[in-house]
């Protein structure tokens, strides 16, 4: 009977320290070492590049629903002025395109068409620069962290077989801090491939405003006069 009491003392006197240990996740990411600095930098440009591509994206998508029943309007009275005094005072994609069609309005349709598409290319250009950086992020964050991991087992294996002593706590303790790098570089990854692929939709959606704008002026130009 003493006995099994003092196994049961000691398996609580065990268990009690390990589960009054915590640690912060700040102080978890200090275990990481070295290599966390360049991922630290990797998330701090994802999402600059995040926010600064969302704003702008935002700011290029904004048409007013009543532009091209104005720029309708304006050309089909022959008022051509008014409805390119529109088009380059508004400050968006659509607008820059429509307002090259205007230009060329006398020209051949196909002209006309050609003139706009490269416009409209340009702005595609515009809208889509530096999310490559978020998809080289993506990329590469993950490689960062896998290498820091990588670096950490061969540290750790070295320094066993240097010493010769080891114990199953100290090889655990030392895996799970050098996986910590792995983690971190697969979250970062994740959020700039999710961010990479929700600008890509915003820019699709605008894209495809572009386009209907385009096809809508095409129509315009084909209406008779009043």
């Amino acid at each position: 009977m003493f006995d099994l009491l003092q196994i049961d003392t000691l398996q609580k006197a065990v268990a009690m320290p390990a589960a009054a240990e915590k640690i912060s996740l700040w102080s978890l990411l200090e275990k990481g070492g070295w290599i966390m600095y360049p991922l630290y930098l990797l998330l701090i440009a994802a999402i600059f590049v995040f926010i600064e591509r969302l704003l702008a994206i935002r700011k290029a998508s904004r048409i007013d629903p009543n532009f091209m029943n104005i720029i309708r309007d304006n050309i089909v009275t022959g008022n051509v002025t008014a409805a390119r005094s529109l088009a380059k005072n508004t400050n968006n994609p659509v607008a820059r395109m429509i307002d090259k069609g205007i230009q060329r309005i006398g020209k051949p349709i196909d002209a006309i068409e050609k003139s706009m598409e490269n416009v409209g290319k340009l702005e595609m250009y515009n809208m889509e620069k530096n999310l490559s950086i978020l998809s080289l992020i993506a990329g590469i964050a993950p490689m960062f962290g896998f290498l820091g991991t990588i670096i950490g087992m061969i540290q750790l294996f070295y320094g066993i077989a240097s010493s010769g002593q080891f114990t199953l706590n100290d090889i655990a303790g030392g895996i799970y801090v050098k996986m910590i790098t792995s983690g971190t570089g697969l979250i970062i990854g994740l959020l700039a491939y999710i961010g990479h692929n929700a600008l890509t939709t915003q820019i699709d959606k605008t894209a495809n405003k572009m386009e209907s704008a385009s096809a809508e002026f095409i129509d315009i130009l084909q209406e008779p006069t009043r």
